[in-house]
């Protein structure tokens, strides 16, 4: 009986609250950021290795991801993914890429203020394929991004590069 009275106490506790949760993620946005600047223009839409996606399409499914996702976690609305009617034409140069991506955190940090306290425990089915709680949906978008920009470490190691270091993530 103890540990059950023990366990329910602890469950009522915030680890994180949402704004250091945003911080984080945005933290993980600037230095996503910061790898696309370093990219090399010539290479971002066509070069890959191994047969995965160039960092272009890697990018684009990161910035779809967080777009489409702000109105369903907010709302619990969620559009089909890759239908939204936000979804800006796909980009052609690697600035533009950079608009969208500021573009999309600038929706992040407008939208974060509105999902109650409440909601980050609520299960949702986000596009119809993710269930889960609202806060594990947003872990798994920083887990996505910090996957793909993984995948674009290796391809600016291997073009010469240095990509940013991955521990400067200054909090937001």
């Amino acid at each position: 009986m103890e540990k059950t009275a023990q366990l329910s106490q602890t469950t009522d506790q915030i680890v994180l609250s949402p704004e250091q949760l945003l911080a984080h993620w945005q933290g993980h946005r600037g230095l996503t950021r910061r790898l696309i600047e370093a990219y090399p223009d010539e290479h971002f839409f066509s070069y890959s290795l191994g047969g995965m996606r160039s960092c272009s399409a890697l990018i684009d499914e990161v910035l779809q991801m967080a777009d489409q996702s702000m109105q369903g976690v907010v709302s619990g609305q969620w559009p089909s993914f890759g239908e939204g009617a936000s979804t800006p034409p796909k980009a052609t140069t690697k600035e533009q890429v950079l608009d969208q991506w500021d573009r999309v955190t600038e929706t992040i940090n407008a939208h974060w203020p509105q999902i109650p306290l409440s909601r980050f425990q609520e299960v949702d089915k986000a596009f119809g394929l993710y269930e889960g709680p609202i806060y594990w949906f947003i872990l798994y978008l920083i887990d996505n991004e910090i996957h793909h920009r993984g995948q674009a470490y290796v391809y600016l190691r291997n073009l010469g590069v240095e990509p940013p270091a991955f521990w400067d993530r200054p909090q937001v």
